[in-house]
Formats: C-alpha cells, structure tokens, sequence
C-alpha cells in the first residue's frame, strides 16, 4: 500500500493484481477463505490497516472483507487444533496457534513409540503443515480483534494450563508439550526467546481491540488511503478520506 501511494516513483498500478493473481481460495473444514498456511499472514498486515468494511475486486468476488477472511483463518486454526490429525500433546479447542515461530529443533525423536521431526525456527502452517506441534500462544493473542470469543478463552486457558507461557517479558515466542526435555528437565520445551516481530503485534492488536487506535491513526496517513485506492479498494471508511 505504501508502494502504491508513494508521492514519488509509485509502484504501477497492476502491481497489486500481480500479487493478487497468486491467491488460492479453498474451502477447509467447511470455511472459505483466502488461503494462508501461517496464522501471522492473515494478521501482520491486519495490525496497521482497518481493512474492515473495504474490499479490493477480489473480496468483491467473494463477498467478503480481508477482517472476515482472517476471523475465518483463525477459526480453521482451531478445528484445526481440535481435530489434531497428528496427534500432538495439548491441543485442542483452547490450544492451537500454528505459525512463524521458533522450535525445540532440528531434532527427531521417537514419542510414545511414533517418530517425530521438531523443526526449528519455521513458518507452520495447517492443514497441509509443516506441523510438529510448536504452539505460539503469541499467535493467538493476535487474533484477538478479529475473533475475541475464541481467542480470550484460548489465552486463559494457556495461562491456566502452561504458565511458564507468560513471563515478565510477555507471552513466550512458543513451546511444544510434545517436545520433553531430557530426563534431567521433563518439563514440555518452551522457547528460550523473545521477538519483537512477535511481540509488536501482541501489543497493537490489544489495542485495536480496545479502542482501534492503531486503525484510527493509520486511516489519517494519505500514503496509505492513496495505496488502497490504486490497488482498487472501496467501500466503508474510504468513502469519507
């Protein structure tokens, strides 16, 4: 969008069908929506652009906007979870977020007698993976704006469940309960790091759920408005910028 709406050397305009044209819509666990394996890619864009209410032609098509297409990409992340078709430890209709996240890997272990491969810092996706049970409770805290019946509950159940998820720093980047440490430390595998590509977005989408500022503030930036007008959006709070 800021491409877009450059004062100076624009991006052209078919730019943006260029990135368009490699969408895949599907249709998993009966919702339909603008595919993306990775939670963060139906958020991290999300956190600075209102794209409630406004549609570009392919949304058009689909009669939706790109806020209902992420409220159902976080609902196919949790049956997702509650289906559990590899059989991973803890998750469920609370546990899940799969995405950009760091591992307990590279690593393969045998776990209650089936192989597994721990992958280490990668980009999980669902349903088609790549999947070894890292969880990124991150992940769902920023999902918070578009669906909070799900999310708030997911979040307690997190700290109710695996409190060591939080700490003085926030929520961890991610931890597997499949992965057990060594004999010496049997507790489930929690990562070590803290990133702020994780941590950013936790923060703003708290906030856009509360009061939308971010959104708010964003919609007043004339490159952006400007970028989403060329890329062919309309509709909703574009129609009074």
């Amino acid at each position: 969008m800021l491409g877009l709406g450059a004062p100076e050397h624009p991006l052209t305009e078919n730019s943006y069908d260029g990135w368009a044209s490699s969408y895949d819509w599907r249709t998993v666990y009966d919702y339909e929506f603008l595919y993306g394996g990775p939670l963060f890619m139906h958020q991290l864009s999300h956190v600075w652009i209102d794209v409630r209410g406004i549609q570009d032609a392919f949304m058009r098509s689909k009669h939706i906007d790109y806020s209902e297409n992420s409220r159902r990409a976080t609902y196919v992340q949790q049956a997702y979870a509650m289906r559990n078709p590899k059989r991973f430890v803890g998750c469920g209709e609370h546990i899940w977020g799969i995405t950009a996240s760091n591992g307990p890997g590279p690593a393969r272990r045998r776990v209650n007698g089936i192989p597994r491969r721990f992958l280490g810092y990668y980009a999980r996706g669902v349903p088609d993976g790549p999947d070894d049970g890292t969880l990124a409770p991150w992940g769902v805290a920023a999902s918070l704006p578009f669906t909070p019946e799900i999310v708030l509950p997911a979040l307690s159940y997190y700290l109710e469940t695996y409190p060591q998820t939080a700490n003085e720093y926030g929520l961890v980047c991610s931890f597997n309960p499949t992965f057990r440490n060594r004999p010496s430390k049997p507790s489930v595998w929690i990562s070590d790091r803290h990133f702020a590509l994780d941590q950013g977005p936790v923060l703003l989408m708290i906030e856009n759920y509360r009061s939308g500022l971010v959104w708010l503030l964003m919609r007043r930036c004339p490159y952006i408005v400007e970028g989403l007008r060329r890329a062919g959006f309309t509709g909703g709070w574009l129609r009074g910028s």
